[in-house]
């Protein structure tokens, strides 16, 4: 458990998808079957490892390569329908992750926040889905809403902002080497989630490549594994 008193970061910095919610798998499920409707059979681990941790919108490049299609609002609109219908019906949190949130919330004193590169109509629905809304409210950050996405590190460095901290003294959670590059290039500390055999979670060195710092397996751990950082 984590002691108030003796706090190793000001804030810490939740990414949303993979992270606090088990929402990856929905979401490329419904790209799979869209890609698939453009004519471009796609594998399962193939669409993980092109957009996993990466705005849509930031490649539509990659689908017009494979298809031939050009990328439309209409299109991308449809996307978000189908996704959102389909989180709404399946969603599940990451094991242990709305525990740990409630209690760095507790300890932290509300210095946290939830920095997502998806859309905040995706994240608010999301977090409301698993119980997490009231966790994060007025404290949701969205990529399509700075000048850049990740792996830059506008979203972190406007969650810093708004809580009032330096984001060197921040612990940023991430599951992709995109987020993990985002969290570095805001100069914080990125532990990265990494549990076993999840084929939607990248591997514990292509994190640690990206620049996180810790590597943790299990999200029920985490104020714990942030206590621990203490002694480093």
């Amino acid at each position: 458990m984590l002691e108030s008193a003796a706090l190793p970061y000001d804030a810490v910095l939740f990414d949303c998808d993979g992270v606090l919610v088990d929402s990856e798998r929905i979401t490329n499920s419904v790209l799979r079957t869209m890609l698939h409707e453009l004519g471009w059979p796609i594998s399962e681990a193939d669409c993980f490892r092109l957009f996993v941790g990466r705005a849509l919108r930031d490649e539509a490049g990659v689908i017009t390569a494979n298809t031939g299609f050009v990328v439309t609002d209409e299109w991308l609109g449809e996307f978000r329908k189908r996704r959102n219908d389909a989180l709404v019906l399946d969603l599940q949190p990451i094991p242990g992750a709305v525990a740990a949130a409630r209690e760095i919330d507790r300890v932290y004193g509300g210095r946290l926040a939830c920095a997502s590169g998806a859309d905040r109509h995706k994240v608010e629905l999301q977090l409301a889905k698993v119980g997490l809304d009231t966790v994060f409210a007025g404290k949701i950050f969205s990529g399509m809403e700075t000048p850049r996405s990740k792996p830059a590190p506008d979203v972190y460095l406007a969650a810093a902002a708004a809580l009032g901290v330096d984001p060197a003294r921040t612990a940023v959670v991430e599951d992709t080497p995109t987020g993990v590059r985002a969290g570095v290039a805001a100069g914080a500390t990125v532990f990265g989630y990494c549990p076993p055999a999840s084929p939607s979670h990248s591997i514990p060195q292509v994190l640690i490549d990206a620049g996180a710092a810790h590597i943790f397996t299990d999200m029920a751990a985490l104020p714990g594994i942030l206590s621990a950082a203490l002694a480093h």
